[in-house]
């Protein structure tokens, strides 16, 4: 599979969504895309980081950017994930790692000493004609929201 780039168009992908319906890139043409990878629903940094995407969704949807969270986690996790932290954006359930793989973020990662394959907290914002326009990758939690909006504003959004 061919993994993405900046400055080159996302291949059209479908997910299962916390919806139960699917997601595909397509969908949101027209719109910015902010498409986050997780490692894990119910963890302290995912939850974090899923709260502040939330508790700035306004600023968001003024910039035209919707907002798709995606981890290897199943639909049903993700739909009790996004229930109790009330999340008004869509979970992306990658079980088989297609996307994970395109977007290059499993990685060999250290966990209680042993080497574990996860993924790296990384963020892709692609612009309203499908085309990935920034990336970060190993990103902190902390402030990294406004790091995405401060983006968006640099886009015109």
């Amino acid at each position: 599979m061919t993994q993405t780039t900046i400055g080159s168009p996302v291949p059209d992908f479908e997910l299962q969504s916390t919806q139960g319906q699917t997601v595909r890139l397509s969908d949101y043409q027209g719109h910015f895309v902010v498409l986050y990878f997780y490692p894990k629903d119910n963890t302290p940094g995912c939850t974090q980081q899923a709260q502040a995407f939330r508790d700035a969704i306004d600023q968001f949807n003024t910039a035209n950017a919707v907002i798709l969270g995606v981890s290897r986690d199943s639909v049903r996790v993700h739909a009790g994930f996004k229930s109790k932290h009330a999340l008004p954006f869509e979970l992306l359930a990658d079980v088989d790692e297609k996307l994970c793989q395109q977007f290059d973020v499993i990685k060999m990662k250290a966990m209680y000493g042993k080497q574990v394959r996860g993924i790296e907290r990384s963020t892709f914002l692609i612009d309203c004609q499908g085309v990935l326009i920034k990336e970060w990758r190993k990103v902190k939690v902390k402030d990294h929201c406004q790091a995405v909006l401060a983006a968006l504003t640099e886009q015109g959004a």
